[in-house]
């Protein structure tokens, strides 16, 4: 499983998402799981990573959650969550989309390996 962690420098949510994620990774059974931390630098690179904003956290190339809009570039993104909106998904909307994740993987035949 590759996790990856896009944000731009200077992004104000970055350091809340990727505490959150270490925790859910946890709370998944997958403490350790490295996160690799992408930085965005240009708007080119935001249109070509179809970047929706930062932090944005992919799975496998996928994002856990999927934007509702194809927009792209160095923005904020903003996250539905139960107190309202916010710069990072929670942990437990985090364990939620892991886990959801881990299924989909082995309903399709995709071996996912702990580590």
């Amino acid at each position: 499983m590759e996790i990856q962690l896009l944000y731009f420098d200077g992004c104000p949510n970055l350091h809340t998402a990727e505490e959150r994620l270490t925790e859910a990774l946890t709370l998944v059974g997958r403490p350790g799981q490295s996160v690799n931390l992408r930085a965005v630098e240009t708007d080119q690179d935001a249109q070509a990573q179809h970047f929706t904003g930062s932090p944005t956290i992919r799975v496998d190339g996928n994002d856990l959650f999927p934007p509702t809009a194809d927009t792209y570039g160095l923005t904020c993104r903003v996250y539905a969550t139960p107190d309202g909106l916010a710069g990072a998904p929670t942990v437990e909307q985090l364990v939620q989309a892991l886990s959801s994740n881990d299924q989909e993987a082995a309903r399709v035949g995709t071996v996912a390996v702990r580590r």
